[in-house]
C-alpha cells in the first residue's frame, strides 16, 4: 500500500480525519501569528537587526519559524515553554513534593503541568523584557518610551502563552506531540529560504556544485542514520510461568520488552538547544563584561559552543532516559505477572540486569545525537557551506518527530483494523 492509499484510508476515518485536520489548522494559526508584526517597532530596522544577530538569533529564528527576524507575535516561539518543562523535571530531583506528584498518575500530572503553566508565563515575561529592552536599544522602536516597552513585553508574552496552549491543544486533539510539531512546523517552514540562500550562493560562485552534491549525500546518509538508530532497539526475553485462576489458565507464553538505542527520541537536542539559549541570550540582552567574555566562547558553530552542546545533549540523554525507563518498575511489574528473565532471578536480579542494558544503550544513543549535532557543523565550516538551515539539529527534530506522528496514526489506523503508514 503506497503512501497516499494510507492517508486515503486515515481520511475516511472520522476521527482520525478530525484530529488531522485540526493539526493543520493549528499549524496555520502558528504560521499566521509568525507573521504578524509586534505593533510600535520598526520592522526593516528589526529584519536586519536580527539578521545579522548571528548563528544565535538564526537558530532562534528557524525554531520560531522565522517569526524571530520580523519581531512578530511568536517572536520567542515556544523557547519559554520548553525552559519550564526542564525546570519542572529537574524539580523532580530535588523537591519531594514534585516527586510524589510526578508519581500520582494523572491527577499528579495536571499540577505539574500546572506549575509548567505558570512557569512558562513568568519565563515568557522576562525573555520578553529583555527583547523589548534590546530592540529599544538599537532603535527598533517607532516610538521609543515605556508605553511602547510594556506594550511589545506584553504582546510577546501573549504570543509564547498563546503557543504553549496551541502545543497542548495539538496534542490532546491532534496528532502527535503539540510542542515537538511545532518546532517542527518552524523548522521546515524556513527550508524554502535556505533552499534560495543556497541557490544564491551557487550563483555567485561561493560554493561548488561539488559541495553541494556532496551536502546532499551526507544529509541523506546522517537522515539514515537517525531513522535506523531511532527505530533499533534490544529485546530483552521475558517468560511468564504458568498459573491457574479458577478453572482457566493463564501465562506460559514468551514475550520481549524492547529498549530503545534512543529512548530519549529528540527531547534531549531541544532541552539542550533551549538551555543553551539562556546565557546567549542574557548576553545579548545585559552588557556586562563576563557576559560579553561568554558571549565570544560560546558563539553558534564556534568549537566551544559545540563541545558543551553535545555534553548537554549526552546528559540530558540520560536525564531524560532515566525519567521514562525505571528498570526497578519494570522488573517489579515483571515479578507480579509471575514473569522473569531467563537466567536472572526476579526482582533486585532482573533490575540491575536491565539497568546495565539501558546504560550501555544510552551511551551508544547519546553519543550519536551528540555526533549528529556536531558532525555537520564540522563538514559546513570544511566546505563553506551555511549549516543553519540544515544543521544536524534541525535534521534530528524534523526525522524524529515525523516518525513519531507517523507511528501515532498508524497506531490510530490499526485501532481500526486499517494498514498503518510502516509494515
Amino acid at each position: 500500500m503506497t503512501i497516499g492509499q494510507s492517508f486515503g484510508r486515515a481520511f475516511k476515518t472520522d476521527d482520525l480525519r478530525r484530529r488531522i485536520l485540526y493539526t493543520l489548522g493549528m499549524f496555520l494559526v502558528f504560521r499566521i501569528g509568525a507573521h504578524v508584526p509586534v505593533p510600535g517597532v520598526n520592522p526593516n530596522a528589526l529584519s536586519q537587526l536580527f539578521a545579522n544577530g548571528g548563528g544565535f538569533f538564526g537558530l532562534l529564528n528557524i525554531f520560531a519559524g522565522g517569526a524571530l527576524q520580523l519581531f512578530a507575535v511568536f517572536a520567542m516561539g515556544i523557547m519559554p515553554y520548553i525552559n519550564a518543562s526542564i525546570i519542572m523535571q529537574l524539580l523532580t530531583l530535588v523537591i519531594p513534593q514534585v516527586e510524589q506528584w510526578s508519581k500520582e498518575g494523572m491527577e499528579g500530572q495536571k499540577k505539574i503541568t500546572q506549575w509548567t503553566r505558570y512557569g512558562t508565563v513568568l519565563l515568557s515575561l522576562i525573555q520578553g523584557t529583555g527583547l523589548a529592552f534590546y530592540v529599544q536599544d538599537n532603535g527598533g522602536f517607532l516610538h521609543p518610551g515605556i508605553l511602547t516597552l510594556v506594550e511589545v513585553i506584553l504582546v510577546l508574552t501573549a504570543g509564547s502563552v498563546l503557543l504553549m496552549w496551541v502545543g497542548e491543544a495539538v496534542t490532546e486533539y491532534g496528532i502527535g506531540n503539540g510542542i515537538s510539531l511545532l518546532i517542527f512546523a518552524g523548522i521546515v517552514s524556513r527550508l524554502p529560504a535556505g533552499v534560495q540562500e543556497l541557490y544564491s550562493y551557487l550563483n555567485a560562485g561561493t560554493i561548488s556544485v561539488f559541495n553541494l552534491a556532496v551536502m546532499v549525500i551526507l544529509g541523506l546518509a546522517v537522515i539514515a542514520a537517525i531513522v535506523f538508530v531511532t527505530e533499533g532497539a534490544r529485546r530483552v526475553p521475558v517468560q511468564y510461568a504458568k498459573r491457574v485462576v479458577g478453572r482457566r489458565m493463564y501465562g506460559g507464553q514468551s514475550t520481549h520488552i524492547p529498549i530503545k538505542v534512543n529512548q530519549a527520541g529528540v527531547i534531549p537536542v531541544i532541552f539542550a538547544a533551549s538551555l543553551m539559549a539562556v546565557p546567549l541570550t542574557l548576553a545579548n540582552f545585559v552588557h556586562a563584561g563576563f557576559l560579553q567574555t561568554i558571549t565570544g566562547f560560546l558563539q553558534v558553530s564556534s568549537v566551544w559552543y559545540e563541545l558543551i552542546f553535545a555534553g548537554l545533549v549526552i546528559a540530558f540523554t540520560f536525564f531524560y532516559t532515566a525519567i521514562t525507563f525505571n528498570p526497578n518498575d519494570v522488573a517489579d511489574n515483571i515479578r507480579k505477572y509471575g514473569g522473569f528473565i531467563p537466567g536472572y532471578r526476579p526482582g533486585r536480579p532482573t533490575a540491575q540486569f536491565l539497568e546495565r542494558v539501558l546504560i550501555r544503550l544510552t551511551v551508544v544513543g547519546s553519543i550519536f545525537l551528540a555526533a549528529v549535532v556536531v558532525l555537520p557543523v564540522v563538514f559546513a565550516g570544511a566546505t563553506n557551506i551555511p549549516n543553519i538551515y540544515f544543521g544536524g539539529t534541525s535534521l534530528l527534530i524534523v526525522v524524529g518527530v515525523a516518525l513519531e506522528t507517523m507511528k501515532q496514526i498508524q497506531a490510530h489506523m490499526l485501532m481500526r483494523h486499517y494498514q498503518g503508514f510502516m509494515r
